[in-house]
């Protein structure tokens, strides 16, 4: 049995093969489309260099992120999506590099 069709051409269900930036229509893979006009004043994207914070205010970003990650998966306009994945990828991509060697609980592990 396949998954049906919704009106904007997406699968409803059982797809797998195409991450949320890619089901996103204004996520245009490495740059996020802006019709609204709510890039910076200088052209850029909103939000503070990840590589400029604190490793605090890096927590603290990253904890506001994932505290509103399903609000905005259920009810936000796509541009304010793909916003949120970007703002998301950049800072958890941040940490990694800050912690490589981050500690890892045992107990999170799965059987090889």
């Amino acid at each position: 049995m396949t998954g049906s069709v919704r009106e904007d051409g997406f699968a409803s269900s059982g797809n797998t093969e195409m991450s949320p930036e890619q089901r996103v229509p204004e996520w245009g893979g490495d740059d996020l489309a802006d019709p609204a006009g709510t890039a910076g004043l200088d052209g850029d994207l909103p939000g503070v260099d990840p590589t400029e914070l604190t490793d605090e205010d890096l927590i603290r970003e990253m904890h506001s992120l994932h505290r509103t990650r399903l609000d905005t998966l259920r009810h936000a306009a796509d541009s304010a999506l793909a916003n949120h994945l970007r703002r998301t990828a950049e800072l958890e991509t941040e940490y990694l590099a800050r912690h490589p060697g981050r500690e890892v609980d045992p107990s999170r592990l799965r059987d090889a």
